[in-house]
């Protein structure tokens, strides 16, 4: 997609298929900015351009490619760095896995860190260059709740996404000292109604229904802290209470609690001893 002279400028979204990267595209869209929506389903991504398109006359492209992938990520760091009126960059594209550590396939998750990790950090790199010498930008990294504590069967996961928390808190810390007008923000969700959870095989029925947010409020909430240069943006009241209490409880009792409670679930999944 060339440079088409829209003010607003394009915005970049990876993991644009569904859920939270197919609302940010939805909202973006209906603001006036230019599309690219990255993602490894085609004719999803294509299907989605043609309606905002058709919907909010936007110019919009599904372009198709693997983040975990070193051809599809160069790919997609080659379209960044050439594009020049990028105003926006979503990191959004990810995946969990659930279970055991060390039964766990390693080849899955040497890609959950490949996409969460180096693909989040090369394609800042390719927006930066180019935003730096506009003077103007955005980037937000799609995080999670999970970043700022540690869950058995989810090991990995909330390692990678403690990364993301402390490289754009990081780069944030960077960027102002060199006076840059770049805004950038950590977007940190809890449990949220996509497809992301299905894929892992999570029960919905085991987390109390006040606990899930559908994707629209979440990037309500991260829209309407990019106008406030917040950093680190935690959706819904009920998650910013528990990451806030998790800072006055020592490490050590963090672990315990969380150990109780997994053995907790462990049960109830289990269900009720045969006779």
């Amino acid at each position: 997609m060339e440079p088409t002279g829209n003010r607003k400028g394009l915005v970049v979204v990876t993991g644009a298929s569904s859920g939270i990267g197919a609302v940010y595209a939805e909202r973006l869209a209906a603001q006036g900015y230019d599309l690219l929506l990255v993602a490894r389903r085609k004719e999803r991504l294509e299907g989605l351009a043609r309606e905002l398109e058709r919907k909010h006359g936007i110019r919009a492209e599904g372009f198709a490619a693997d983040l975990a992938s070193d051809a599809g990520l160069r790919s997609v760091e080659e379209r960044i760095a050439a594009t020049g009126n990028l105003a926006m960059l979503i990191n959004n594209a990810g995946f969990g896995i659930r279970g055991l550590f060390q039964e766990s396939n390693l080849d899955r998750q040497e890609e959950m860190h490949r996409l969460h990790i180096i693909a989040t950090m090369r394609l800042t790199h390719a927006a930066l260059k180019g935003m730096m010498a506009r003077g103007r930008g955005t980037i937000v990294n799609v995080s999670s709740v999970a970043a700022f504590s540690q869950s058995p069967w989810n090991t990995t996961y909330s390692a990678t996404k403690s990364w993301i928390n402390s490289f754009t808190e990081a780069l944030s810390v960077e960027l102002r000292t060199c006076g840059a007008p770049i805004k950038v923000q950590a977007l940190c969700p809890g449990f949220t109604y996509t497809e992301f959870h299905d894929v892992m095989g999570i029960d919905r029925k085991i987390i109390p229904a006040s606990w899930w947010m559908t994707s629209e409020a979440v990037v309500e909430e991260s829209l309407r802290a990019l106008e406030r240069d917040q950093l680190i943006v935690i959706p819904g009241w009920r998650y910013r209470v528990y990451v806030a209490l998790l800072a006055f409880i020592p490490r050590f009792v963090q672990r315990y609690l969380t150990v109780a409670f997994a053995r907790w679930v462990r049960r109830k999944l289990a269900g009720p001893p045969a006779e």
